[in-house]
């Protein structure tokens, strides 16, 4: 999958915009659209920020309650090694509210001009509005940029008013679309509490699948083996003993030194090559995290005379969220120890809620990993054709619903376990 950038021309008109005005939200008249109108007038001015560096890193992060991806640090390193920026079709338009104590409320926002690293996959109705002859892009992206992990993209300060000032936000994110003649508006992997307060104020909703571990509260990967139903944890443990061949460690903090960025970044070029065709990040990017975001990564490196393979994961406050992998060769079994039962062991070492494995595989289910359903929301500046997707999004959310049930009728899981 190409990086975006030199052959979206359009996209140089829109570098005016780097400086972006303050925003004032405005409803009534001007509040119109698919799917939107029900806020009532409000005074507070939202700043646009065309660079995460330059909003304090504390006040943010306040907001954002922990979330790894949505942190000061996470998208500062996207931004500043050459990952989420306006070459590559991503031109940051960060939200922020203020009062006397700072920032209160914010959302991580991007004007671009592609779909390219959502995972929420809208080339549909792009294509659509190609065939009535009108454009889709650019289109204004809450998000966190190529990371389908849910978390915070309606940031409200400890304490704040969240019912105030996460319906503030959702019209800034409007009245900034129409200040860029963009198509739409589209909330990513939101948590579940903000896309039910977007869908009451009349965004669309629109739901997809992912597959997390949960933890029923074991004490040891034997409690959690002990859970499965018998042909399930045989299949489990023979992959694990054939993954035993490689000598695995997992690393943290420290422990992950320059060397093993190395050996990661040759395993993520491999498999990025292989599947997609150019990778979206840097390798500035990994050394960059592995400096301000030590605290929170876990590297599980295989080695069999040299570094073989590697899953990167993220720690949050309650979850662990592997994100990349990558492996030289063929290994058989190894991305299973590596991405899934090494990150069990972990979440139940350190009494994590859950492993959050990333986009797609129902092959995880085998593994541990039960369907769960994901979130976003959708705002369409044309009422046709708003009106058109907003169908479609209610018939796709029954479907989601009755697959995610079928597939959990086939839980691994013991029936006298509760799973």
């Amino acid at each position: 999958m190409p990086r975006a950038g030199r052959s979206f021309g359009r996209f140089r008109r829109l570098n005016e915009f780097v400086q972006a005005p303050e925003l004032a939200g405005r409803t009534g008249a001007r509040a119109r659209g698919g799917g939107w109108g029900k806020l009532t007038a409000v005074t507070e001015t939202a700043k646009v920020v065309a660079r995460i560096a330059e909003l304090d890193a504390a006040a943010w992060d306040a907001c954002a309650a922990g979330d790894p991806f949505c942190s000061h640090a996470f998208l500062y390193a996207l931004e500043e090694t050459d990952c989420a920026t306006i070459k590559h079709g991503w031109l940051a338009q960060h939200l922020v509210f203020e009062d006397e104590r700072g920032i209160v409320a914010a959302a991580p926002a991007y004007l671009k001009m592609h779909s390219y690293g959502e995972y929420v996959f809208d080339w549909g109705w792009a294509d659509a509005y190609r065939r009535v002859g009108r454009e889709y892009y650019p289109k204004i992206q809450a998000c966190v940029p190529f990371t389908p992990a849910t978390g915070p993209r309606l940031l409200v300060r400890p304490g704040a008013d969240a019912a105030r000032w996460q319906p503030l936000l959702c019209e800034a994110l409007i009245e900034l679309a129409r200040h860029h003649d963009a198509s739409s508006v589209h909330v990513t992997f939101p948590r579940r509490e903000e896309w039910e307060r977007g869908g009451e104020l009349g965004l669309i909703q629109r739901a997809a699948i992912q597959f997390h571990w949960p933890n029923r509260g074991y004490r040891s990967f034997d409690d959690f083996l002990a859970a499965l139903l018998g042909r399930k944890k045989r299949v489990l443990l023979r992959e694990r003993r054939e993954a035993a061949a490689a000598t695995i460690e997992t690393l943290r903090g420290d422990d992950i030194r320059a060397a093993h960025w190395d050996a990661f970044w040759s395993f993520y070029r491999d498999t990025t090559g292989r599947k997609w065709g150019q990778a979206y990040l840097t390798r500035a990017f990994f050394e960059q995290i592995g400096r301000t975001m030590k605290d929170r990564l876990v590297l599980m490196l295989a080695s069999d005379d040299r570094p073989i393979a590697g899953a990167l994961n993220f720690l949050g406050p309650d979850a662990l969220y592997g994100r990349y992998w990558g492996a030289i060769g063929e290994h058989p079994f190894l991305h299973f120890e590596l991405c899934y039962y090494r990150a069990i062991e972990l979440a139940i070492e350190l009494g994590l809620a859950r492993v959050e494995a990333g986009a797609q595989g129902e092959h995880k289910l085998a593994r541990g990993y039960l369907p769960v359903e994901t979130h976003s929301l959708h705002w369409i500046a044309d009422p046709q054709l708003g009106r058109a997707i907003a169908d479609f999004v209610r018939r796709e959310r029954t479907a989601v619903r009755a697959e995610i049930a079928e597939i959990a009728a086939q839980s691994p899981y013991r029936a006298d376990r509760g799973c």
